[in-house]
């Protein structure tokens, strides 16, 4: 735990976050959670406390430097062991955070251990393709995290979000290069290219690209998603 805060501590100043020390407290409890169940479930592949900080704590905040998402809805499709969903609910507990994922056991987990830890989500069991007609278009933002490649990933995106809310794509070295590919897709889905901004995260560029809903997703989004993978948009 010392370690794991320390590195918080070190990093949450180059996002400009302010954070109190019961919430740096509650990231660090939710970390080593997860490195935790990890030994019994697979969660992760980065266990080593300042890599957890930094790589997942830190970087999940950055989606915070991107936009206000105070009193916001939020859904993070494809949620994993809860990043960067989970350190938005801690970093900014106005926020209305709802977790997808298609794995039961590791939704069930994260309805176990977030009312433990004092963290308050929604959790939710579906493909994202799935869940789309029940919350279309019903979210502020959506954010995603190491999914798929933007133009696949928008796709799975973008239907959740109502027209004037954003897509938060987390994207690393290639954000731009992603970018490029999905023009398409960007525009197909009702988006449009806000900003990208960039974070150094340990040693590596990190990115959050800002996509604002400017039209409503057309109703064939999303398709199946073996449709998606063979030809994406």
């Amino acid at each position: 735990m010392h370690l794991m805060k320390q590195t918080l501590l070190e990093g949450l100043p180059e996002l400009n976050l302010d954070l109190s020390e019961a919430q740096i407290d509650t990231l660090c409890a939710f970390g080593e959670a997860v490195v935790k169940q990890n030994e019994v479930m697979n969660l992760t592949a980065i266990t080593e406390p300042a890599a957890v900080a930094k790589l997942h704590l830190l970087d999940s905040l950055s989606v915070l430097c991107a936009a206000d998402l105070k009193d916001k809805t939020l859904i993070d499709v494809g949620c994993g062991a809860g990043f960067p969903g989970v350190p938005v609910a801690i970093g900014c507990s106005d926020t209305h955070v709802t977790l997808l994922d298609s794995l039961g056991k590791r939704v069930k987990w994260l309805e176990e251990i977030l009312p433990a830890l004092g963290i308050q989500a929604n959790c939710v069991t579906a493909r994202a393709e799935e869940a789309a007609p029940k919350y279309r278009e019903t979210f502020d933002y959506a954010t995603s995290r190491a999914v798929a490649r933007l133009n696949i990933l928008l796709e799975l995106t973008a239907p959740f979000v109502k027209v004037g809310g954003a897509v938060l794509a987390m994207k690393g070295s290639a954000a731009r290069e992603e970018l490029a590919e999905a023009k398409n897709a960007v525009k197909k889905l009702g988006l449009q290219v806000e900003n990208i901004l960039d974070f150094p995260i340990d040693g590596a560029t990190h990115s959050v690209i800002v996509l604002r809903k400017i039209a409503p997703t057309p109703a064939q989004y999303p398709r199946r998603y073996a449709k998606i993978k063979q030809s994406p948009l």
